[in-house]
């Protein structure tokens, strides 16, 4: 069986929940924020539901028609769909995967910038994510608000507690760069710069 994309898991979560039409899941994921942990995009979820239509993961269930509008075909997870969810699910939550995140590579190669544009770099995104933060810590208190219960909004939480700790690290980090105690001009010593044979 083909690996789940991400759009397909998310269609199997909100189809174990109860049926839906894809425009239906399409505004609950919406609704719900999911775009925070996945690109939607209402084609693109039509394409994914009717792929796991051909997995066998699930099943259409119903076709609806409202007025003027097309006819609309409602999807049910299958058993098969629900042990994919489940295994896939079980297997994101246990295994680290390598991920390779463009900021982290930014910062590899910053010593090619001049410091005070590197600073000043940081600093900008400091401010973005500061606001980031900012609209995370008011949409939990939303969620809560509602009372939806946490392990529905577990990503929210985490997210906010990556931010926390990249806001941290690049506080530090740049303190230290603004301070000097990061040196932009020392070499490298020779003897790592040989090759070894």
């Amino acid at each position: 069986m083909a690996e789940l994309t991400p759009l397909g898991l998310a269609a199997l979560a909100l189809l174990a929940e109860r049926p839906m039409h894809p425009y239906e899941m399409y505004q609950t994921l919406v609704h719900r924020r999911e775009d925070r942990n996945v690109k939607v995009r209402p084609g693109s979820l039509y394409h994914a539901v009717d792929r796991l239509s051909r997995t066998g993961l699930v099943d259409a269930v119903g076709v609806d028609r409202g007025g003027n509008r097309p006819e609309r075909t409602s999807y049910a997870i299958t058993d098969a769909g629900r042990a994919a969810l489940h295994a896939r699910v079980a297997f994101m939550l246990a295994t680290p995967a390598e991920e390779f995140p463009e900021f982290r590579h930014a910062i590899a190669e910053a010593h090619n910038l001049p410091i005070d544009e590197v600073a000043a770099l940081i600093r900008s995104r400091l401010s973005v994510m500061h606001d980031h933060l900012h609209d995370l810590e008011v949409a939990r208190s939303v969620v809560a608000s509602k009372g939806i219960p946490h392990r529905f909004w577990l990503d929210l939480s985490y997210q906010i507690s990556l931010l926390h700790a990249d806001i941290a690290w690049l506080e530090e980090h740049i303190t230290r760069i603004e301070a000097g105690d990061i040196s932009w001009t020392d070499s490298i010593p020779e003897h790592l710069t040989e090759k070894n044979h």
